[in-house]
């Protein structure tokens, strides 16, 4: 069994009385953490039952409120109770249901689960606003997967393991990069296995999410436009050549590339500008959620070999750390790029101070300070900048800015 994080904030919130929400992509394996959570209820002596709209026969107990309260009261009673519903993106008008089963103020806790459908990422948060709190599972973060591989021997002391430990750190890492972080594909130890069931889930991905919700009928230029994405991850994105290149509008790339965002497939990252005629004010760069599926759309999955294939990815991974390190604060991802390029890979701003973050999959023997991030620290004056990569941990200044040179382990337990 692998061991998830948001186990834990979960089995907390139990004891709220508004709806738990877990939302994330298809797979990620939120369907298993619901029974982990039902287990551990009813090993504490209380009521459950679980319910899933992926399975034909509990459909029929989702045609009204009342016969889902109905249902509910037959397995555990009029008195407390936790009732769990998976995949609740198939109800149509999902949030409404929800809304006024909550506001009838039964005695039952729920707990509901769902890919990242329209329906889920929209309409539920309208319909539900002060009666959830969603929580976020992605597939394994790069720390889950580490902890699982090694067992858990370090489970408490990863940082202590990275440093000492340099070559099996280098192998994890680069295993990680290769195959991402779906736990089927994890748990699997043969490549054939691995390979069947990425494309397994990217599948089911294309015909429960994307056809069926965008109704789509060729599916070519949709799996265009993923490998055009995948191939040019940490690249500006030129809409308009990228329309021009699959040979479709403007507002269909738009729109397929609004609906991978929502269903947890890739994720955006705008531009930091202050001055709207030197910097870069419109192209968006894009990456991944799962690296092993930015991998399989270029047909590279486990086969990334080169030192330039590693260093996006890698740059994804610190994309990916930092947004895990940031989900409960209001704090923004932007990139930087100038007219006359200059250009820094992330910026984080909390909007009381700047944190320019430059990306390096290299073991940096010395301190190394790109051009460019001078340029962002003399025009922005950061307190702090930090520059990640393989091995390097040193601090030097530069103006009046502390640089810090971090590997990139030491990101698990940054404080931003």
């Amino acid at each position: 069994m692998i061991k998830r994080v948001l186990f834990g904030e979960l089995k907390k919130h139990l004891s709220k009385k508004e709806i738990t929400f877990v939302a994330g992509p298809r797979q990620a394996g939120k369907t298993t953490l619901m029974f982990l959570l039902k287990d551990y209820l009813d090993k504490n002596g209380e009521k459950t039952v679980f319910l899933n709209l992926d399975i034909e026969s509990d459909k029929q107990f989702f045609t009204s409120q009342g016969t889902l309260i109905k249902k509910i009261q037959l397995e555990i009673g009029r008195g407390k109770g936790y009732a769990f519903i998976d995949e609740i993106q198939r109800k149509k008008d999902a949030g409404l249901f929800l809304k006024g089963i909550y506001d009838m103020n039964l005695p039952y806790k729920f707990i509901v689960s769902g890919s990242g459908s329209v329906e889920l990422k929209e309409k539920i948060h309208e319909s539900l606003a002060g009666r959830k709190t969603i929580f976020g599972l992605n597939t394994l973060s790069f720390e889950e997967f580490v902890n699982f591989k090694t067992g858990y021997r370090y489970e408490n002391k990863l940082q202590d393991f990275f440093p000492i430990d340099k070559e099996t750190t280098k192998g994890l890492l680069e295993e990680y990069l290769n195959y991402g972080g779906y736990p089927r594909v994890v748990l699997e130890d043969e490549f054939k296995q691995k390979k069947t069931i990425i494309n397994e889930i990217y599948q089911s991905y294309l015909e429960k999410d994307i056809f069926y919700l965008l109704e789509i009928k060729k599916s070519e230029v949709f799996n265009n436009l993923v490998k055009v994405i995948a191939s040019q991850i940490g690249g500006l994105t030129n809409l308009s050549d990228i329309s021009s290149n699959l040979g479709t509008s403007l507002s269909t790339i738009k729109n397929y590339l609004w609906y991978m965002e929502k269903s947890f497939v890739l994720q955006k990252v705008t531009p930091y500008f202050k001055n709207l005629r030197k910097e870069i004010t419109k192209a968006p760069i894009y990456y991944f959620y799962d690296l092993g599926l930015r991998n399989h759309a270029l047909d590279m999955f486990g086969n990334i070999k080169m030192s330039e294939d590693f260093s996006f990815l890698f740059e994804n991974l610190v994309l990916n750390i930092i947004k895990e390190k940031l989900r409960f604060s209001a704090a923004k991802i932007n990139f930087w790029r100038t007219k006359d390029g200059a250009e820094v890979d992330f910026i984080v701003d909390s909007g009381r101070k700047l944190i320019p973050i430059e990306v390096k999959y290299k073991s940096l023997r010395k301190p190394e300070i790109k051009r460019s991030l001078k340029s962002f620290i003399s025009k922005y004056t950061p307190q702090k900048a930090l520059i990640i990569n393989l091995e390097l941990e040193e601090k030097i200044r530069f103006e009046d800015t502390e640089i810090q040179f971090i590997p990139f382990y030491r990101l698990l337990s940054f404080t931003f």
